[in-house]
């Protein structure tokens, strides 16, 4: 008997009204540090367009776990705009997930961002800092208070970033992790990170809200994380019994962002945001730090299946979903639901159109161009500005200003 995709799901603690998640994609429309008029526009669009849940990104633990200028801090000082967005979320009969992370070696901070070993970072052309003992635990701790702040905010989950090569993700790597204490060298002691985070987290939230982790399945660069050790990570996480599923994904902001993505690589559009020498250095160089993958329908299917046959947990399929029979097949499957991020960035209401009837196809090319734009707000450059979620003829204040 096929899977209704449109009937109401359970996600450990919570009911969400169909298996449908909005993918965490940073909006770059926060200010001060803060949710904003735009920000809750932009999601409004996809949850009136018919997700069962949508997702709050990327949103970072503490100062200097940012990987880009303004994103939310999840601090008391942000909690009115997170409690008004999650009532507006709510008032739609959809669910609110904010996903929180450490930014680690992609990090904006002065002197590099933070990482297990001191390693040369590309996108910034220079160092990271090897984090001592002492700011393992502050980092660890600063997930925890920011899950207490979520869920005094009113949201329905929280989503913990372990994937991208971000603070968590770079310790699970091989290749980025050569240290050789209690943090490094076996794959459990590489892993140890994330397991604390999580059981930290779900001590702080108990059952109050479900608990989710992106997972990496394949860091896409040579001598990264893959299957062998990622499927293994993830029994230790279900061992663990911390978290209610793992979203499922790949690749490394730190050195292989395009792996995530697929597709077409906007190395022009990209390069334009950047100043002089920069821009004319990543027009010519570009393509070594985004290579371009072949875009398939849901690309990490086949990675995804390893994870579904070895684990019992629910499971988030993630990767490039435009057709309703995909998702379908991917339910059938066993997997618990599907998130989708860049389809609905260019319908919004896709979901809307599936329910009724209306199969077609999204019409998202994953030409990638959308990949610049958040430093002007995330969107999809072929929607005219007037009709894209979010947009706003003038900038508005951050909300708890």
């Amino acid at each position: 008997m096929p899977i209704d995709p449109f009937a109401p799901a359970q996600l450990g603690p919570i009911t969400i009204r169909n298996r449908f998640i909005k993918a965490a994609t940073f909006e770059g429309m926060s200010e001060k540090n803060k949710v904003t008029d735009r920000i809750i526009d932009y999601h409004m669009a996809v949850v009136d367009g018919g997700v069962g849940m949508t997702t709050l990104a990327y949103c970072a633990v503490s100062e200097d776990g940012q990987g880009a200028p303004n994103e939310i801090i999840v601090t008391s000082d942000a909690l009115d705009g997170l409690t008004e967005f999650a009532a507006r979320v709510h008032a739609t009969g959809a669910s609110a997930s904010i996903q929180i992370g450490h930014a680690g070696p992609v990090g904006i901070t002065s002197g590099g961002g933070w990482a297990p070993s001191r390693i040369f970072a590309p996108q910034g052309l220079r160092f990271t800092k090897a984090a001592d003992e002492a700011t393992i635990r502050r980092i660890i701790d600063e997930f925890g208070d920011a899950a207490e702040v979520a869920v005094d905010a009113g949201f329905d989950a929280i989503e913990l970033h372990f994937g991208h090569g971000y603070f968590p993700s770079s310790f699970m790597s091989p290749c980025m992790n050569r240290r050789t204490d209690g943090w490094g060298g076996t794959l459990e002691k590489r892993a140890r990170v994330a397991r604390e985070i999580a059981q930290l987290v779900r001590d702080r939230v108990t059952d109050r809200i479900a608990v989710i982790a992106k997972l990496n399945m394949a860091d896409g660069v040579d001598g990264g994380l893959w299957l062998d050790e990622s499927v293994q990570i993830a029994r230790l996480l279900e061992a663990d019994g911390t978290l209610d599923a793992l979203m499922l994904t790949g690749g490394s902001s730190f050195e292989n962002p395009m792996y995530t993505f697929r597709g077409a690589a906007p190395i022009a559009e990209i390069a334009e945001v950047f100043p002089q020498p920069m821009k004319t250095g990543f027009k010519l160089f570009g393509k070594r730090f985004l290579p371009e993958y072949p875009f398939d329908e849901a690309y990490f299917l086949p990675y995804a299946r390893q994870f579904r046959d070895a684990l019992s947990m629910p499971l988030i399929l993630l990767g490039g979903i435009n057709r309703f029979d995909t998702a379908q097949q991917a339910l059938d499957e066993g997997f618990a639901f599907v998130a989708m991020a860049r389809a609905l960035l260019r319908e919004p209401d896709l979901l809307n159109h599936w329910k009724a009837g209306d199969h077609h196809e999204g019409i998202c090319i994953h030409c990638n161009k959308c990949m610049p734009s958040i430093y002007e707000g995330t969107h999809c450059v072929l929607v005219a500005p007037s009709i894209r979620p979010g947009h706003r003829a003038s900038s508005d204040n951050a909300r708890a200003t």
